[in-house]
């Protein structure tokens, strides 16, 4: 008996360690700067209630809705940005704003890449999801190919590139958007963003909490 308690101690010790590495913060990739300091929230501007935004543990924290966006401070043009995002429950909506102005609606004012719970957005919720409001798409322009989310509570990975009238976004390593804004002519009157050459880069306060840690970008030419 006494085996197996030291046995499911040392398998409790390892999966302690397992999640205390997994929460650790990754080594900033060469040419990359990280947008996050990991202890406030110095470079970052909300444009809604900024009590729904904190620091926290590493982590830029949304802990729910009524936070507009957070913005960076400084404007972007051509980049690669990357980051990871968990949901802390099921039926988590949010986004990433680019090229966006200080003010307006991100998703028509610059350009949203849609981050939401594609799984379990319909049976929290209600309602049924466009092609175009799944994880990865840009929003209402642009449809996702698929998904690749890993489960709820599991940080998923994002690499997003903007270079020129070019974006492409991929989710834990698969290409879910290989797009040229200039196919999307039609849509400029309702998306006057998708003709923004740079803007600020920011996460949407949508309804429940979401992390986001390793927000890391690097500057194209």
């Amino acid at each position: 008996m006494k085996t197996l308690f030291r046995a499911a101690a040392l398998l409790a010790a390892v999966a302690a360690a397992t999640a205390r590495a997994d929460d650790k913060p990754a080594a900033v990739p060469e040419g990359f700067a990280p947008l996050f300091n990991g202890k406030d929230l110095s470079g970052w501007k909300p444009t809604g209630k900024a009590d729904v935004w904190k620091a926290e543990g590493g982590m830029i924290v949304c802990t729910g809705g009524g936070g507009g966006y957070l913005l960076t401070e400084k404007e972007y043009g051509d980049f690669e940005l990357r980051l990871e995002y968990r949901w802390a429950k099921p039926g988590g909506n949010s986004g990433v704003g680019l090229r966006t102005p200080a003010s307006g609606d991100p998703a028509y004012a610059g350009m949203e890449i849609q981050l939401i719970d594609d799984e379990g957005w319909e049976k929290v919720n209600g309602g049924k999801l466009a092609d175009y409001q799944h994880t990865g798409s840009v929003y209402d322009v642009q449809p996702a190919k698929g998904a690749a989310n890993k489960p709820v509570g599991e940080w998923n990975a994002v690499r997003i590139v903007c270079k020129g009238r070019h974006v492409t976004v991929e989710q834990n390593g698969k290409e879910l958007v290989s797009a040229d804004l200039d196919d999307f002519k039609g849509k400029f009157d309702k998306h006057p963003g998708l003709k923004r050459e740079a803007g600020h880069l920011g996460f949407q306060s949508y309804n429940i909490r979401v992390e986001f840690r390793n927000v890391v970008v690097k500057e194209l030419k």
